[in-house]
Order: structure tokens, then C-alpha cells, then sequence
């Protein structure tokens, strides 16, 4: 295999090239996290209970998305490190690793899912909700592939420099999820399950996109066909070495939301949960350009490192820094200038002025919380490149679970300030934890001159 113009366009200018990855990407991920909040946005519209069932289901799906954007870390890391090294075989051969890998964790999920889900609902606290949680929860986890394959298959596109078809079957599918859903909920009337079931259809769709290009069309740059497999445990122990700590921090993102459930339940009540839940889904699209910047990091930063391009590797971090903070913070002051407003739109459904005041509230508090997460999370995406999965895994921990949460208990709980107490604790443990994250990467990059 020899290079085409994509991957030229990627192993150049670090700037150009998380500029040709990350933009689109920022985009499609903006609707992919949209979709969430109009599924929030509908259901709203059912009832005060379905609106917190959806919060509380809501981590279990980012669970399952996480274990799609884990296994395409491990592959993007790895094929970009061959790309780096022009071993574009190995790469190849990479690629049909992922998707083994792929295949059998979408196995163990739909396993999960049968058997176990009824029972982590429970466990989430979320018992009074939980016909609605089910409703919600058992078409996503019975149908989890056809969210997991395509998290896989752009990973492998975006290492291959196709940003157009890494980011065009995801915007699709958001598209039609924002189309389907009122369809499905309201004049089909299936409710809650009707928004599960419309974010099911438009990843299908979107899935089947990247088939037609992988398995008609046949013009990708790396080749989806056992033919070209070799199996190499190595290449295994490879991916997982980045997939499974990427997984991981997906999972630790979602036990976040789970505590500051548990946190806000335990301090004010599950009206409070409802109110968060609409705050919490704009915070996690204020966090879109740290994670689209970063998942071009990891393409960026790996080939520089399987290079030894040591000025690319260490530039590479400084521009995915700065790019992602200027971006995170425009958008974190106009979520604050216009939180009511923003929150509103909630309104239309919910008819409930108190909860989309509070969600305005807490909005106008939380916006903090990202402010500095563009350090930590370049500091992550960056070892998730060079395939240091697990510093990467310690550093999530330390920002999101040791630091964020422990504040939270800490001032909430321990020191009695009540739900004011768990939110300042969140933003000041995740603040902290973001600027030891930058600090290790720093001196990483720096040893390595």
C-alpha cells in the first residue's frame, strides 16, 4: 500500500491537520450531543418522571457509546502510529483487528443488556422511574451495534485522513434522530420508547451509509476484508491497551453524571435531578470542542510520535490546547449570558417555568466546570495517542473521580452546603485535576527533545 492525498493531508502541519480533523468533527459530534437533548426535549413533553428516568438511563448510554469510541481510540491510535512509520500493511491489518474487537463487544453488551438491566437500573437509584428507564434502555442496549460499529468505522476513517466519511454518517444520523423522534413519541404515541427506538432507526441508517462505502463501493483507503487479516496478539494487546482505559474514562463519564444523581438526590430532591439533567446536557455540548479536538489529537499526536517527529508531537499539543480553550470558552459565556433563554426552550414541553428556571440556575453555575478541561483533555487524548492508554485512564480518574467527585462530597455532604456545595466541589475538583493532567503531558513532550 502506498500514501494517497488524505493521508498526506494529515502527516504535514500539525495545524492543518487537527484543522481538517477536528472542525467537521466538531460539528457532527454537536449533533450527535444534540440528539440527547432533544430526546430530553420531547420527553419533557411525556412527563416530570420520564424527563428523570431519561437522566438516569442517560449514563448507561454514554456507557455504551464510550465502549464504541474506546475500541476506536485503541484502532486510531495504533493505525495512526503505522501511518507515522509508513507501515501501511500493519495498519491494514489493524483495522480488521478492531472490528473482531468490535464484533465481540457488542456480544457481551447485548448480553448485559438481556439480563442485567432491569437490575442497573435499580442500583441507579432509579427504581419510582424504572418502567421508564426499561422502555428507553432495552431497544438501545438489544440494537447496541449499530451505535458501537459506527464509532469504530469513522475512528478508522479519520486515521486514514477521510474526514468527510468519518463525520458524514454520524451528522446523518443525528439529523434524522431530531426528524424521527416527535413522530415516534407523540403521533405514533410510543412515548419514551419511542425516542429510543428513533436513535436506534438513525444510527441504522447512518451504519449503513459507511457499509456502502466499506462493502459496495470499495474505495476506502484500508481495507475492511478478511483477506488481509493476519492474526497478531500483539496487535490485540495493542488496541486494548488504549481501547479498554478509553472505554474506561467513557465509563468514569458516566459514573459522574450516576454520582451527581445520587449527590443532588440526596441533598434536594428528584425535582432537582430533572433540573440538572437539562443543565448537565448543554455542559456536555460546551465539552464538544475538547472532544473533537482531541480525537484529532490522538490521530495527530500518534502519527507525529510513530514518526519521532518530536516539534510536531510537542506543537501538536500546544495547538490542540489553546484551539479547544478559546472555542470551549466562547461557547461557555454564551451559555451563561443566556442560560433563561437557553433553558426555555424546555418550556414548550415541560409547560414547567420553575424547572426551567432552576435548569437556569444550575446552567449559569456549571458553565465553570469546563473551563479548564481543554488541559486535561488534550493531556488525555494525547496518551490515548502514543498508546499510553492507562496514564491516560490515571489522569481521568484523578480529574473526574478522586478530585471532581470527592470536592463535591466533600462540600455538598461532609461540610453540610447542601447542593450548592456538590456543584462548587465538582467545578473545583475538575479545574485542579485538569491542570495536573497538562502539567504530566508537558514534561512528557519535553523529555522527550
Amino acid at each position: 500500500m502506498t500514501a494517497n492525498d488524505n493521508i498526506d493531508s494529515i502527516t504535514g502541519s500539525p495545524k492543518k491537520a487537527i484543522n481538517r480533523l477536528a472542525i467537521p468533527t466538531i460539528f457532527s459530534l454537536l449533533l450527535m450531543f444534540l440528539n440527547n437533548l432533544i430526546d430530553s426535549f420531547w420527553v419533557s413533553g411525556i412527563n416530570g418522571d420520564a424527563l428523570a428516568a431519561l437522566g438516569f438511563i442517560s449514563p448507561l448510554y454514554l456507557v455504551l457509546i464510550g465502549l464504541g469510541n474506546g475500541v476506536g481510540a485503541g484502532a486510531n491510535s495504533l493505525i495512526s502510529r503505522y501511518v507515522g512509520a509508513r507501515r501501511f500493511d500493519d495498519a491494514n491489518n489493524a483495522v480488521i483487528h478492531s472490528i473482531i474487537l468490535t464484533l465481540a463487544v457488542s456480544c457481551i453488551v447485548l448480553i448485559i443488556g438481556i439480563f442485567f438491566l432491569k437490575d442497573m437500573v435499580i442500583l441507579l437509584g432509579a427504581s419510582d422511574v424504572s418502567s421508564y428507564c426499561l422502555s428507553y434502555g432495552q431497544i438501545i442496549f438489544l440494537m447496541n451495534i449499530v451505535f458501537l460499529a459506527p464509532n469504530v468505522a469513522a475512528s478508522i476513517f479519520r486515521a486514514e485522513g477521510n474526514v468527510k466519511r468519518a463525520t458524514n454518517p454520524l451528522i446523518l444520523a443525528a439529523v434524522l434522530n431530531i426528524i424521527i423522534d416527535p413522530i415516534l413519541i407523540f403521533n405514533l404515541n410510543l412515548g419514551i420508547f419511542g425516542a429510543g427506538l428513533a436513535t436506534v432507526i438513525s444510527s441504522l441508517i447512518g451504519l449503513i451509509l459507511m457499509a456502502y462505502w466499506i462493502f459496495i463501493k470499495r474505495d476506502t483507503f484500508f481495507k475492511f476484508n478478511f483477506k488481509y487479516y493476519r492474526r497478531k496478539l500483539e496487535i490485540y494487546r495493542e488496541i486494548l491497551i488504549v481501547s479498554l482505559p478509553a472505554a474506561t474514562e467513557e465509563i468514569i463519564f458516566a459514573l459522574v453524571a450516576i454520582i451527581m444523581n445520587y449527590l443532588i438526590m440526596q441533598t434536594s430532591g428528584i425535582a432537582e435531578v430533572a433540573s440538572f439533567t437539562i443543565a448537565w446536557r448543554f455542559i456536555t455540548i460546551a465539552f464538544i470542542p475538547c472532544m473533537a479536538i482531541g480525537t484529532a489529537t490522538i490521530t495527530v499526536s500518534g502519527i507525529a510520535y510513530g514518526a519521532c517527529n518530536w516539534q510536531n508531537f510537542t506543537e501538536t499539543i500546544k495547538y490542540s490546547t489553546m484551539l479547544s480553550l478559546a472555542i470551549t470558552l466562547v461557547i461557555c459565556g454564551v451559555f451563561f449570558i443566556f442560560a433563561h433563554p437557553i433553558c426555555e426552550v424546555f418550556n414548550v414541553q415541560a409547560a414547567n417555568p420553575s424547572l426551567v428556571a432552576r435548569s437556569a440556575e444550575i446552567l449559569k453555575m456549571l458553565v465553570f466546570y469546563n473551563c479548564l478541561i481543554s488541559f486535561g483533555a488534550t493531556a488525555a487524548y494525547t496518551y490515548q495517542g502514543v498508546g499510553a492508554g492507562f496514564k491516560s485512564l490515571a489522569l481521568t480518574i484523578l480529574r473526574e473521580l478522586v478530585l471532581s467527585m470527592a470536592f463535591a462530597y466533600l462540600m455538598g455532604i461532609t461540610l453540610n452546603m447542601g447542593v450548592f456545595g456538590v456543584y462548587l466541589g465538582a467545578i473545583v475538583g475538575m479545574n485542579l485535576g485538569s491542570i495536573i493532567g497538562f502539567l504530566f503531558i508537558w514534561n512528557f513532550s519535553i523529555n522527550r527533545h
